[in-house]
């Protein structure tokens, strides 16, 4: 694929110039240090917040010159490739009626750029024959982390950043939690295919040490419930009736023994009872309760303006109106109300909704083949829905990276796949 001459200023097109840009496009080199900077930030995602930002702007310097414009205008017509567009334009646009500081407006803008994203790596993908070595780079880096975690476990002056919880070297539980999910699944397939010795051995090897890590290590609860509904997503998708219900059988034991074996385990699950019943005394100890509140003052203010919400970057501001001089929690201010979908409909509305499942959707089409890609895609996309439950993560920069990288560089996969069967 090559820059369309179209597009370019006027000097540029000129023969000479014309001819040096469409070599420049065809440039096996640039291909190939996309490619390579593409796995830079998947490698440096689970450690990093600032390498990763510092990679995608690379990337796309360097992937620019290759794209031919006219190509990729005709893709942006599919609904994969379109409503990340479409959600950002609603973004900017819901500036204008926000009720917002600006500060918050134009902050609240960067979670949803991030979205464009997805379609320019559907694009490169489609064309790239390294989209293996990515999710490759980003399994090593997980796989690294994982091990490093039991190390700081153990010694907790080997940690990178001071976090708040044992275990964790670097970032938070709950990112940790949703990479080494993410890593599990995907390998789950190629276990359960069974290749060689080797693969299957090293694919169970792997699998079992990000288990752990979360069974004994660092767990968030939200990856528990992604662990659930992704058993069942595997179930359906690749096995039968009866190895359905071997699987299940197979993961109550397991879960049996893991409540029985882990103590951290079993306080990170009765903690929400806990977290219920004192969170409005003690904030410390008020996860649940928290996003109970959070839930129903999100619920007022949507029910204020149910068509196109307050505008872009107004969630504070709600709970700013909202707050009471009662207990801790009711006088929380905060920009997040912990759940993906109250999230776009306190600023966006119905208008919003609409989009963003449109968009899950669209998403979900790409990856209904049989595929190791479909099957890696399909799985970043429920993942985040599921999470999306209790956080807002398509927004959050860790999990909203996740989710476009995977999805962009898998379903490029798929789609060349899908062109060349056409061929």
């Amino acid at each position: 694929m090559i820059a369309d001459s179209a597009t370019l200023p006027g000097p540029a097109r000129s023969p000479a110039l014309r001819a040096r840009w469409q070599a420049l496009g065809q440039s096996p080199a640039l291909i190939r240090t996309a490619d390579v900077l593409a796995a830079l930030i998947a490698a440096s995602l689970p450690w990093s917040t600032s390498a990763p930002s510092i990679f995608v702007g690379l990337w796309l310097l360097v992937v620019t010159p290759t794209i031919d414009w006219r190509d990729y205008g005709r893709k942006l017509t599919t609904p994969a490739f379109a409503l990340p567009f479409a959600f950002l334009l609603l973004a900017l646009l819901g500036m204008l009626w926000s009720d917002g500081a600006w500060a918050d407006r134009l902050h609240a803008i960067k979670p949803v750029a991030k979205l464009v994203l997805v379609p320019a790596l559907l694009y490169h993908f489609s064309r790239s024959e390294r989209g293996y070595w990515v999710c490759l780079a980003f399994l090593v880096s997980c796989a690294l982390l994982a091990v490093y975690s039991w190390i700081v476990l153990l010694d907790p002056a080997w940690k990178i950043t001071a976090t708040a919880s044992a275990g964790v070297p670097v970032k938070n539980y709950i990112d940790q939690s949703q990479e080494f999910t993410l890593c599990a699944y995907a390998l789950a397939l190629m276990f359960w295919r069974r290749g060689s010795v080797v693969a299957t051995a090293t694919c169970l090897a792997l699998i079992l040490l990000f288990v752990t890590n979360m069974v004994f290590v660092a767990s968030a609860r939200t990856a528990l419930l992604c662990i659930a509904v992704l058993l069942a997503l595997f179930a359906w998708k690749h096995l039968s009736r009866r190895a359905a219900l071997l699987l299940l059988a197979g993961a109550v034991a397991a879960s049996a023994l893991a409540w029985t074996t882990s103590l951290y385990l079993r306080q990170r699950i009765t903690d929400i009872a806990v977290e219920y019943r004192h969170g409005h005394e003690d904030i410390s100890r008020a996860s649940t309760a928290q996003r109970l509140t959070y839930w129903r003052k999100a619920l007022h203010a949507i029910a204020d303006a149910p068509l196109i919400g307050h505008g872009t970057g107004s969630i504070k501001r709600q709970f700013e109106r909202a707050s009471t001089s009662g207990s801790n929690l009711d006088a929380e201010i905060v920009s997040n109300p912990h759940n993906q979908t109250l999230n776009v409909a306190m600023q966006w509305g119905l208008l919003g909704v609409v989009l963003l499942y449109a968009m899950w959707i669209a998403h979900l089409r790409l990856f209904l083949g049989g595929s190791l890609a479909a099957w890696i895609g399909l799985v970043a996309v429920v993942q985040n829905i599921a999470s999306s439950l209790l956080n807002s993560h398509l927004f959050d920069f860790h999990e909203g990276w996740m989710y476009v990288l995977t999805v962009g560089i898998a379903g490029g996969m798929v789609l060349k796949a899908k062109a060349a069967s056409q061929t």
